[in-house]
């Protein structure tokens, strides 16, 4: 049952609110939130802890990776068909098999998860990091840490040039909002007046206003937007990536994100809204102010989560994808808890399915930002309430190219 209070001790509590028609998620307790374990305060996390620890006692996650690892060299069989244990293998098939796409588009190794279990990471903040008398629960967790990149496979897919969606959805303009509430994805436009892309405060005084006047235009009927959060993405960086939450810098990443997955589920969709609006829990973007019933009012209403992605120089390697919502409207999600010391957060994970309808912005400039979306309140099956993105490696890129660099923010909409 869906709990509201002003006082900021206590926990908001989400209501699963799955999409009309939608299967139950692969996940704990049917897919209850985790903050209706909250004991003194604690928001779940020692109920998700146990759970954890659990799922690595009854050893199924490490047998099935032991499984995986065992099989002979080539194609891994699964039930979706044949995957591989790298991008290389499966760059391979394509090129053996003669895979083509449409014009403007691109056969590429995607990483999916292969295993249809919920996961757990407690992040590097967690106290129990630090507490000596917690051995047994480090060791479990590490050890899920661990397996959690393992039970995964490269499929081979198809992209679309997203700039060509018109072409497949006669009269729908990638550039649209009726194309993100038709597809979870769309694409526009900016001249951005930062210049330092690497300047977390330049970012957040100059990129957040911008993209936050974007979406006011692209969502005529939208009355607020909200950046939140942004992510610099360059794997040949040289200098300090490191990322300093006090001073809103989110530093560097040197590593893109290289599996199918989304950043928000039923829950998380609103419980990180909420704590945005209450509390200003990892906001590095403009100070709210709402008591939890005003925060209430505002959401009661349609509002949405977006990544926005924006490069820095023209994207030539390890572009950035995004999935199309019809495609997999009716495919279960595998949630992942990312446990913190006051919250059980959830992302979700994607199992491969051939007919996964993927989209790429080839070439992708500097003028042109891709749009995702994360998350969307509406629920009745009218609109697309998510895409699932991925960073994948281009095999008909010449090599040494630059890798991408880009920015990516993210944003709450409100209408």
């Amino acid at each position: 049952m869906e709990r509201f209070d002003d006082a900021e001790s206590k926990v908001f509590v989400p209501p699963l609110e799955l999409t009309e028609g939608q299967p139950p998620p692969v996940a704990a307790n049917g897919g209850l939130s985790y903050m209706s374990f909250d004991r003194e305060g604690d928001a779940g996390t020692a109920e998700a802890i146990r759970d954890a620890m659990a799922q690595m006692d009854k050893g199924k996650v490490q047998a099935f990776v032991e499984k995986l690892e065992a099989a002979p060299p080539g194609p891994v069989e699964t039930q979706w068909g044949p995957g591989f244990r790298s991008a290389d293998e499966c760059i391979t098939q394509i090129r053996e098999t003669g895979m083509t796409a449409p014009e403007g588009g691109l056969v590429a190794p995607l990483r999916y998860t292969v295993l249809e279990e919920p996961s757990y990471i407690a992040v590097s903040s967690n106290a129990l990091w630090h507490d000596p008398a917690r051995t047994k629960e480090q060791a479990a967790l590490r050890q899920s840490e661990a397996l959690l990149g393992k039970r995964t496979l490269y499929f081979p897919q198809v992209l679309r040039d997203a700039r060509r969606i018109g072409e497949y959805y006669p009269g729908l303009s990638p550039d649209s909002p009726e194309c993100m509430d038709r597809l979870g994805v769309a694409l526009t436009h900016c001249e951005s007046a930062c210049r330092d892309f690497y300047d977390h405060k330049e970012v957040e005084g100059v990129f957040y206003p911008e993209m936050e006047r974007l979406l006011l235009d692209f969502f005529p009927e939208a009355t607020d937007a909200l950046v939140f959060n942004h992510d610099i993405f360059d794997m040949d960086f040289a200098g300090d990536p490191s990322e300093d939450q006090d001073a809103k810098n989110p530093g560097v990443n040197t590593n893109y994100v290289n599996l199918v997955h989304n950043d928000l589920n039923d829950n998380s969709g609103r419980v990180r809204c909420r704590e945005l609006l209450t509390k200003n829990l990892r906001n590095f973007g403009r100070t709210q102010h709402y008591t939890g019933a005003q925060a209430d009012e505002k959401m009661a209403r349609r509002f949405m989560s977006l990544n926005l992605a924006k490069p820095m120089e023209t994207v030539q390697q390890w572009p950035f994808v995004l999935a199309a919502w019809p495609s997999f409207a009716d495919q279960p999600y595998i949630t992942n808890y990312r446990i913190y010391d006051d919250r059980v957060g959830e992302t979700t994970r994607f199992a491969y399915r051939p007919d996964h309808e993927w989209y790429w912005i080839p070439q992708q400039s500097p003028t042109e930002v891709s749009m995702l979306k994360c998350y969307d309140s509406v629920r009745d099956g009218s609109v697309s309430r998510w895409s699932f993105h991925s960073a994948c490696q281009d095999p008909t890129a010449p090599v040494g190219v630059p890798n991408r660099r880009n920015v990516v923010v993210r944003a709450f909409v409100f209408f």
